[in-house]
């Protein structure tokens, strides 16, 4: 019977990270739906990125006050969870505070985490304040209803009782030591309650449990240890089905965030090699391809399998904050467009491949795609690529990619460029510039005045 709570602790602990890999697995799987595409050059600006934008929050802290609560969220919520191990070790070995034989090094690091947990759940009161209270305009914005306005908010809460608890489960403990301490409590249930950790914070909960039976003060204790661990696991699956994976996503994208000059875009390899083909004197224009030749690629994309793998780790990655939208001038001018809308869309077209995939094996045609079923050509033809949006993303996602891969298909697969566009477009094949000047006429402003 004494070993019922570590074979069920174990279970719970299989159970949690064997779902938790399974959906994770997904992820992996639904990315590699993409074009392969080559990220091996420049590995050290790479890297330099991951550690300024990743870890040093560098683009978070360009709106102060947000920037700074976050990565005091942020770090906070890593560091406490290090003690995880601890219950981890203690739960599968019916063990209490193993990690106390460390002496002052364990009272620093117990200590540390209490002054952190009430930093992240100041931090997380205050972002349930911003969201909900003050109304931030980039928090609910049309795409940001029903659910990923309500994901938002569970994710506060979960952050809330997490700490909750975490602190709860000290001043319970705090009380235990206290009590065995003093000989109050003299039972062999509480004999391992030894005296072990420092608790700035808990301390001042611990009175809360005064007088209390020994029996009711230890099923408080271990319903907060349970409630802490199993909320833990519950939320590490929460993760998959939330915005909040860019948690564990953050670090790769970055890693294969954009590292050409923002003006720069990539050339079509199709595209280069039939410019070749017009400009070779000696080609056949009107010759039929050689047997057995390759057939041209697809130009642009028109559905989540046309993009590339950093594309689809750029969509499960996006954090909806929202910070791309509010810097979107065409945004701010009223037009359809936002970027935190495109990267949403993708992703959940993404899913719903995945799911097609899971129910038939392979993927089956379902009637839709990105294009006119999720993302508007009203959206596409509104950006007007300054990269605004790329610029201020904290985690180094490049909405502007998948907008021009899609802009590509509609002009070079559908002939379906707006009119302004074609016209401007006719005037650089027959004139030579954008505009409708005859050649010989395009000096003719050096005369004028």
């Amino acid at each position: 019977m004494q070993y019922i709570p570590n074979i069920l602790f174990l279970v719970a602990l299989a159970a949690g990270i064997g779902y938790f890999t399974i959906n994770i697995r997904k992820v992996i799987r639904n990315i590699k739906l993409g074009q392969e595409v080559d990220a091996s050059d420049h590995t050290k600006e790479r890297w330099g990125n991951v550690v300024r934008i990743a870890l040093g929050q560098s683009k978070m802290v360009v709106r102060p006050v947000a920037g700074l609560l976050h990565i005091v969220v942020y770090v906070g919520f890593i560091i406490i969870n290090i003690e995880v191990l601890e219950i981890i070790i203690d739960g599968l070995f019916g063990t209490h505070r193993i990690l106390a034989f460390l002496g002052p090094v364990y009272d620093f690091l117990i200590g540390s985490f209490e002054i952190l947990a009430l930093l992240v759940l100041l931090g997380v009161i205050f972002f349930w304040t911003r969201r909900n209270i003050q109304k931030i305009r980039r928090f609910w914005a049309n795409e940001m209803k029903g659910w990923p306005k309500n994901d938002a908010n569970y994710i506060l809460y979960f952050e809330m009782v997490l700490m909750v608890l975490f602190l709860t489960m000290n001043g319970a403990d705090l009380a235990l030591q206290q009590g065995v301490a003093s000989d109050a409590y003299t039972s062999e249930a509480a004999s391992h309650y030894i005296t072990a950790g420092s608790f700035p914070v808990s301390q001042y909960i611990a009175p809360l449990f005064e007088g209390m039976a020994e029996g009711t003060l230890i099923l408080i204790e271990r319903s907060a240890w349970w409630l802490h661990i199993l909320g833990i696991l519950i939320f590490l699956n929460y993760l998959y089905f939330s915005k909040h994976l860019h948690i564990i996503l953050a670090f790769p994208n970055v890693y294969y965030g954009r590292v050409r000059p923002q003006g720069q875009f990539k050339n079509l390899d199709s595209v280069t090699n039939e410019v070749k083909l017009m400009m070779d004197p000696t080609a056949d224009p009107y010759a039929a391809p050689a047997e057995g030749a390759e057939a041209p690629a697809k130009f642009g994309a028109s559905d989540v399998m046309d993009l590339n793998r950093i594309q689809l780790l750029n969509a499960y990655t996006c954090t909806e904050c929202g910070r791309c939208t509010s810097e979107c001038p065409a945004n701010q001018t009223g037009k359809k467009l936002s970027p935190r809308k495109i990267m949403m869309d993708t992703r959940d077209r993404l899913e719903e491949v995945g799911k097609n995939i899971e129910a038939n094996g392979t993927f089956k045609e379902d009637g839709k795609q990105l294009l006119d079923d999720y993302i508007t050509r009203e959206e596409l033809w509104a950006c007007t690529t300054c990269n605004a949006c790329v610029e201020a993303c904290p985690v180094s996602i490049d909405p502007l990619s998948i907008i021009m891969d899609m802009r590509q298909y509609l002009v070079m697969e559908q002939s379906a460029a707006p009119n302004e566009l074609n016209v401007t477009m006719s005037n650089i094949e027959n004139n030579s510039a954008p505009w409708p000047f005859n050649q010989m006429d395009r000096l003719n402003w050096k005369d004028e005045g």
